[in-house]
């Protein structure tokens, strides 16, 4: 029945289903937990857009945490300065902001690849940030815009918890940007996207703008890295360049080689386990009483032994060896095959 649909309409439905189970998910939680679901899901959609730049197209991005800077402070200077405006119009604006930005790292960067373009894209999450210094009167410096978005409808105040409110608003956004990223990466644009990454010569003579599509899949992913910030700024109430360090790049990114390079189901494990490592090692240093010089690299020392072992089992990620275990589980016995 779902075969004869068009696929953004399977897209759709599946994002409503998706919705409606983490609405339900929401009410059999605490509020911290909601919370910690609504950061799972920005960091979906920022890792998300990595994987069609990365693993769709074959660009490497040091830097998609500048591109949450830009859409975080968006969002917070929208807040401050345009109170009047919904936060659905702020968010749009935070993921047109990002895009712009890729649009012109993108062609910057087009004639780039490999340690360059890694290493042009590192520089922009390093000095992206510092720019909060050079203008302290508007960004307010190193300790950030602080705001409060009112987004919660009147006769819902004092009914839902804030934090449930917000982690509704938060998926809303992301299942929506991510029903568009299915519908690119299953059309026109993903096939051209991947036979850019195959083979820039071939796809070239095959008729194909090689630096026009690098160009659209860094607009496409650095969007998203804007919608995740100002996501992130909506959940928190503040934008601080302190939360956009050269650390967050390398996680994303990690993060996606955790879950499955060329997947947006890998996306959702690898920002699974960006917030509940933290979790977890934080809750495994508290039994263990560590020191707190421990404690504080504990996540990222247990998080590299995971992803070491995760590669080196399967290489494909997460989302990799769990296709390789469905097909496994799916192949009839060796005497349903009728073999000896």
């Amino acid at each position: 029945m779902l075969n004869k649909l068009p696929p953004v309409v399977v897209h759709l439905l599946a994002a409503v289903g998706a919705l409606v189970l983490l609405v339900l998910l929401t009410f059999a939680t605490d509020p911290f937990t909601n919370l910690r679901i609504a950061t799972v899901g920005y960091y979906l959609i920022a890792v998300a857009g990595l994987a069609l730049l990365t693993g769709f197209n074959g660009q490497v991005s040091l830097g998609h945490g500048a591109f949450m800077f830009i859409g975080a402070y968006t969002v917070a200077l929208l807040v401050k300065r345009v109170p009047a405006f919904p936060i659905w119009a702020d968010l749009l604006l935070a993921t047109v902001a990002g895009g712009v930005a890729g649009l012109l790292a993108g062609a910057a960067a087009a004639r780039l690849r490999g340690p360059y373009l890694a290493g042009a894209t590192l520089a922009l999450a390093v000095g992206l940030p510092a720019v909060t210094q050079r203008f302290p009167e508007l960004l307010a410096g190193s300790n950030g815009l602080s705001f409060t978005v009112n987004s919660q409808p009147a006769g819902l105040v004092g009914t839902i918890p804030s934090t449930r409110w917000q982690a509704w608003i938060v998926w809303l956004a992301v299942l929506l940007a991510l029903v568009v990223l299915a519908n690119l990466a299953r059309g026109k644009l993903g096939r051209t996207l991947r036979a850019v990454r195959d083979d820039e010569v071939a796809a070239s003579l095959a008729g194909v703008h090689v630096g026009r599509t690098k160009i659209l899949a860094f607009l496409v992913s650095s969007a998203c890295g804007g919608l995740a910030g100002g996501l992130q700024a909506f959940l928190l109430g503040t934008a601080a360049p302190g939360s956009f360090t050269v650390a967050l790049s390398l996680s994303l990114l990690a993060a996606l080689v955790l879950g499955g390079l060329g997947s947006l189901w890998g996306a959702l494990w690898g920002a699974i386990a960006l917030v509940y490592f933290q979790v977890w090692t934080d809750d495994l240093a508290e039994v263990l009483s560590l020191r707190s010089d421990i404690s504080d690299n504990l996540p990222l020392a247990l998080y590299g032994v995971v992803l070491i072992v995760i590669v080196l089992a399967f290489p494909a990620g997460i989302q990799g060896g769990l296709r390789k275990l469905w097909v496994r589980v799916r192949r009839p016995a060796p005497s349903q095959r009728g073999e000896l």
